[in-house]
């Protein structure tokens, strides 16, 4: 049989179960035992070490309560379990997938189970004389009774599983999709906003602009006519494009890296603005630079047709 989790993802869930309430150990167990309704159920000796190893590792952290260990999910596992959210809605159907071969792998051994026993019944009633069934021959046929009816039990069970985990993986990747549109919406907004308040705040902020955009900023001065005035804003620009906010890692989802990206350039322009001041002069060539990002960013975030 295949693994229930591929590597990794129990480390995963564990976040999800703790992020959802504290948990103790033994609960932990059985809400896992729960989620594949009672066909798969991890031993102690599997939870309790990753819980210790996402402790270490300040992921979670734990009190004691009547004796009992009681974990709860640290602000740094909620970090990670955001960062991961597609990777958790795979995992959803991860979990239906083995439910669902857990159900196929009972059924083909109850299947096999009930093929022996009426093997064994017909030949105990080929050897007997006459068709009177003893309390063995009952008590046999029981057997096969509460066989099948378990079968059809968990049968059930799996298709309700399956169900949920799918109906649940489809609403992750709705989730993801708007969250994707809603932050090309707020580029848009930004875009505007900035247009308008830095109407208002002025010049060295042009430079900033400039280095953010790249190799665009040269030519977005070289339309409002104001790049050479800047103190060579586009080969400024240029060097510090191949180093700007190297130093956020990629998280694996495209819309939270976007945010982290317009909320560093954010904050460069504020700190621009504050320690250097603004001045007329400077405001011209400013709009422009913020005038071509925003088009050059919604250009870049428009579909490809």
């Amino acid at each position: 049989m295949p693994p229930v989790f591929a590597h990794g993802r129990l480390r995963l869930y564990l976040l999800k179960l703790l992020d959802e309430a504290p948990r103790h150990g033994y609960e932990v167990i059985r809400l896992l035992e729960e989620r594949f309704q009672g066909l798969y159920a991890p031993s102690a000796g599997t939870v309790y070490p990753r819980l210790a190893k996402l402790e270490a590792e300040g992921l979670v952290t734990h009190a004691t309560e009547g004796g009992r260990k009681v974990y709860s999910i640290t602000e740094a596992g909620r970090a990670e379990l955001a960062d991961r959210g597609g990777e958790l809605a795979d995992l959803e159907l991860e979990i239906r997938d083995s439910v669902s071969e857990l159900a196929a792998e009972i059924r083909d051994d109850v299947r096999g189970a009930a093929g022996a026993l009426r093997r064994e019944m017909r030949a105990a009633a080929s050897a007997t004389a006459t068709p009177v069934e003893d309390a063995s021959w009952a008590a046999a046929k029981e057997e096969l009774r509460k066989a099948k009816q378990e079968w059809k039990e968990q049968a059930r069970r799996a298709k309700d599983e399956s169900r949920r985990a799918r109906e649940e993986a489809q609403q992750a990747r709705r989730q993801a999709k708007e969250a994707q549109e809603r932050a090309r919406e707020e580029v848009m907004r930004i875009a505007g906003q900035l247009q308008d308040q830095f109407a208002k705040s002025g010049g060295m902020l042009g430079n900033l602009a400039g280095s953010w955009l790249g190799g665009s900023a040269g030519g977005a001065g070289a339309a409002g006519g104001t790049t050479g005035s800047a103190g060579g804003t586009g080969a400024a620009g240029a060097a510090a494009d191949s180093h700007w906010a190297e130093d956020l890692a990629p998280t694996g989802d495209p819309a939270r890296d976007l945010d982290r990206l317009l909320d560093r350039f954010r904050d460069d322009v504020r700190d621009a603005a504050r320690d250097h001041g603004v001045t007329p002069a400077r405001l011209a060539e400013v709009r422009a630079h913020l005038a071509a990002a925003a088009d050059r960013l919604a250009q870049t975030l428009r579909p490809s047709r």
